[in-house]
């Protein structure tokens, strides 16, 4: 099935999306994008201002369905006639249900962490403001001149520290409490396909070459997944990561002790 001018793209409630690509349908929902393709469309019905579209499923079995509403009621049944003579003909019995792929957009845990983590080093750098002005305030120029390498070296190292920390945790616990699939490279650069529990085809994002990969993924949350590194590679980032933390949190400490000092008199 290909696009063509006579199938128009649906727009419904709650920022829903449905339209035609080359390989089938595309249903947009806020944080994920679920691809149906045509061999898994068993029909798509128009009802009144609503569009179902119904997937094949094996006989004596529910077929499962997608349902789009609010839209443009021509449109629907446009939209409808015009998916239907595009169908490929049915020679044997299929699972739609087992082809769709799902794409999740929704924040991750990985991306809510780096948010935070960009906002934990930009409150290191106010601290480290606050300490020059401080000892520009007790009148030790110097002081505050040497702060701001420190402070700045400091920050580096707690983000950096923090990061490999928090990442080699997180891949522990997705080894030790996850689930591991083998994901096949998709069609497009960067993608695999793994299939979770519930048997929801899910894209990875992962740059290689390699065929296919192990991807460790959270039962209860399925789109946080990784491709686990080699164990040589996780015992050298825990390591560096840890080390790095440590010289971050000596150099936060430094510059806030000679701070202190300073403003209390005392020689450094």
């Amino acid at each position: 099935m290909s696009i063509t001018p006579s199938i128009p793209v649906l727009q419904g409630r709650g920022g829903t999306v449905l339209s035609a690509e080359q390989e089938g349908l595309v249903l947009e929902r806020p944080g994920e994008e679920l691809t149906i393709p045509a061999v898994a469309i068993a029909r798509v019905h128009a009802e009144a201002r609503s569009v179902t579209v119904e997937l094949r499923a094996p006989a004596g079995a529910t077929p499962s369905i997608h349902r789009i509403e609010d839209v443009s009621e021509a449109a629907a049944v446009v939209f409808a006639d015009a998916v239907n003579a595009l169908l490929p003909e049915r020679t044997e019995e299929v699972d739609g249900g087992a082809l769709l792929v799902l794409r999740t957009f929704a924040k991750t845990r990985r991306q809510k962490f780096l948010r935070r983590l960009k906002w934990f080093v930009f409150g290191c750098l106010g601290g480290v403001v606050a300490l020059c002005v401080t000892a520009g305030i007790a009148g030790v120029t110097g002081l505050a001149i040497a702060i701001v390498p420190i402070g700045v070296i400091a920050t580096a190292g707690l983000g950096v520290g923090v990061y490999c920390v928090w990442t080699w945790n997180r891949e522990r616990r997705l080894l030790k409490h996850g689930i591991t699939v083998v994901a096949s490279r998709a069609g497009r650069p960067g993608a695999y396909l793994y299939t979770d529990s519930t048997g929801t085809t899910r894209v990875l994002s992962h740059w290689g070459v390699e065929p296919y990969v192990r991807a460790s993924y959270d039962p209860q949350d399925p789109s946080d997944v990784l491709v686990p590194q080699a164990p040589f590679m996780r015992r050298l980032n825990i390591t560096l990561g840890a080390f790095i933390l440590f010289c971050g949190l000596n150099g936060a400490g430094l510059a806030i002790w000679m701070t202190v000092m300073t403003v209390l008199g005392e020689e450094l």
